[in-house]
């Protein structure tokens, strides 16, 4: 992950001359500056559009007591067109406009939340998103015990709701 940043730090910059350089040769210095100063100046009106709207839709979704999971991805991105399009550049520019872009920000965010570990703290308690965990309250489970006897706090066998039998394995 550390190479792919410092090939960046590396490369955006070495990429957005060589475009400064062909589209002022193409339409010469003092547009090539308007156009830069022009999309910040619209990144700037953008993230002002778009923002409003998003915590407006955010806080409607916790007055409804959920969790605006999606909102939260969509508004990080949001955040970081701007940036983008704050920053001088073409192609900066360009992944800034796609990222305004709906579609592509709801393809980006299945992108990223399907190779990230997602760990939802709630009411002081952690629990992690994984396909590969059954996610039950405190009170639904119980433990399974070495021996056959043994119950829990509450009274009942310590058995798996999962087992096919009571008997304990070693």
């Amino acid at each position: 992950m550390g190479l792919y940043i410092i090939a960046a730090i590396i490369l955006v910059p070495l990429i957005e001359i060589a475009v400064f350089i062909a589209v002022g040769g193409a339409i010469g210095i003092l547009p090539t500056v308007l156009l830069t100063v022009l999309t910040a100046v619209a990144g700037t009106m953008m993230l002002r559009q778009q923002g409003v709207s998003l915590v407006m839709r955010m806080q409607s979704e916790l007055d409804a007591g959920r969790v605006p999971e999606q909102d939260i991805m969509h508004g990080a991105m949001i955040v970081m067109a701007s940036l983008l399009l704050l920053l001088p550049g073409f192609v900066t520019d360009a992944i800034g406009l796609l990222l305004f872009i709906p579609p592509v920000r709801d393809a980006l965010a299945r992108f990223i939340i399907s190779r990230s570990n997602v760990v939802i703290v709630q009411n002081g308690s952690v629990r992690r998103r994984d396909a590969h965990v059954v996610d039950l309250d405190e009170d639904a489970w119980s433990e399974k015990s070495e021996t056959a006897g043994e119950t829990s706090r509450n009274g009942a066998k310590r058995i798996s709701p999962w087992s096919d039998d009571e008997t304990p394995r070693p």
